[in-house]
């Protein structure tokens, strides 16, 4: 079983990029299942429902969220109708949307959730530990296996947090920080690690964002508007191998492919 989780989808043109690169990347890779993170999908900020179908048909099966979920005005009102959109699951329990998904394939279960780190995010959020304990120990009695993404600005919390799931989790999937790392691995235990998946969007600028309007803002500290960039648009993920049998990962490598659109 072949998973490929696609970093951070920044705006229109990564939305571009997972519409015209997906299939021959699932072609190429033989992947059977597409994870998506979509909260940079809106305008660079936030999903919508109409954001949101594009990305399941351009060929995502799940769609993950961070800490921008609620940035689209009435989102709020649209997430609950998104039976392929899950929110993080460690936001108060209050909150409107799913906690968590579950793709099939082949017979195959696949439970996929989010937790978002707490160290330097503005966020209220629960305990991600804690709040992945329960998430995995609720899905592992439905589905062969379990993905977690952890949306985190700190990249201690994220790998303390790979750690400590090790052998519960099949992989965990670091995201937020936009920028891709190089230490994609198989724990001790059969789980498969990344800190950052980086993002599909444009490389050619701040974290997605156009360049000058960033730089002038260190600069001077003045408010601004920080459109979405437009050049050297990627698609970066992971791509996982689960065995099905033992439901451990035997592969975990980072994806990265170019699109001029």
């Amino acid at each position: 079983m072949r998973i490929l989780f696609i970093g951070d989808v920044v705006g229109k043109p990564g939305r571009e990029c997972v519409r015209k690169a997906l299939s021959g990347v699932v072609a190429e890779l033989r992947v059977d299942i597409v994870i998506a993170n979509g909260e940079n999908a809106a305008g660079g900020s936030g999903l919508t429902s109409v954001t949101a179908h594009e990305l399941t048909q351009a060929g995502v099966d799940g769609i993950t969220l961070g800490d921008h979920v609620w940035d689209q005005r009435g989102f709020s009102e649209e997430i609950d109708k998104l039976d392929k959109v899950c929110r993080p699951c460690n936001l108060p329990k209050d909150n409107p949307g799913r906690t968590s998904l579950i793709i099939e394939k082949d017979g195959f279960k696949l439970g996929v959730f989010t937790v978002l780190g707490r160290t330097f995010m503005k966020t209220s959020a629960d305990c991600p530990f804690l709040a992945a304990d329960a998430k995995i120990k609720e899905l592992s009695k439905q589905c062969d296996a379990v993905f977690v993404e952890v949306h985190a600005e700190a990249t201690s919390e994220k790998i303390a947090l790979g750690w400590y799931l090790d052998g519960h989790a099949v992989a965990v999937i670091g995201t937020h920080t936009h920028t891709p790392t190089a230490d994609a691995s198989i724990l001790p235990r059969g789980t498969a690690y990344l800190t950052d998946a980086g993002m599909t969007g444009p490389y050619e600028s701040v974290l997605g964002r156009e360049i000058q309007p960033i730089i002038a803002k260190f600069l001077d500290g003045m408010p601004r508007k920080w459109p979405v960039a437009e050049g050297d648009v990627r698609l970066c993920g992971v791509l996982i191998e689960i065995d099905p049998q033992s439901k451990i990962a035997t592969k975990c490598e980072r994806v990265e492919r170019r699109l001029d659109i």
